[in-house]
């Protein structure tokens, strides 16, 4: 079981542009052009997490920057955006996810994935972690939820006042495991909204 759980961890994961799905088990979504080449983006306002999502993407090859919102790009404009270049990559992502974005047949989360959903995403909310779901997507919700139970993760559904509707992990045990998919914090900024030991204590 220990091989097992090393294997989908983030650390043992070679970094892959498939990984970036992350970002739409959250509130990312795809946008394609002519068929043939689609870009990423996502609402982000974190300082912290732009900078580990952009280099996220880096360490895949994938250039990103952060931009305001723009209405006329299909953001909400309210806030900063992270988008992707348009790329021939991130195409076979965005056929898998489709539009309306749905949960890919099989889909069954790694660590980098879910390292990805919590850089984008994730915090904690008394005493238990959060990943946050897509508001406009809560057709993804109860796929994403036994997706996470796949991975051996399980989760509860639950509603959040700001976010609409979250996965909540819960327990020493399931946020040891999920600390150890993910791995150590993206950079110096997130202690207080990554999964760690120091809050599981508090919660255990």
């Amino acid at each position: 079981m220990a091989q097992q759980m090393s294997f989908f961890s983030a650390e043992a994961c070679h970094p892959r542009v498939a990984d970036l799905a992350g970002l739409l088990c959250a509130t990312g979504r795809t946008v394609t052009f002519a068929g043939s080449t689609a870009r990423l983006e996502i609402p982000v306002a974190d300082p912290w997490r732009q900078l580990a999502l952009v280099r996220a993407c880096a360490e895949r090859g994938v250039g990103a920057a952060v931009t305001p919102g723009d209405p006329e790009d299909g953001a909400d404009g309210e806030g900063p955006v992270l988008r992707t270049a348009f790329r021939a990559d991130l195409a076979p992502l965005a056929a898998d996810w489709g539009e309306p974005k749905k949960v890919p047949a099989g889909f069954v989360p790694d660590g980098a994935v879910l390292r990805l959903w919590v850089a984008a995403a994730g915090r904690w909310a008394d005493g238990a972690y959060l990943l946050p779901l897509d508001p406009d997507a809560p057709h993804t919700h109860d796929e994403l939820l036994a997706a996470l139970g796949q991975c051996g993760l399980p989760a509860v559904l639950c509603p959040t006042p700001d976010e609409g509707s979250a996965l909540k992990v819960v327990g020493r045990r399931r946020l040891a495991r999920l600390l150890e998919l993910v791995g150590p914090p993206a950079g110096p900024g997130p202690a207080d909204q990554w999964p760690a030991v120091s809050r599981m204590r508090v919660v255990s």
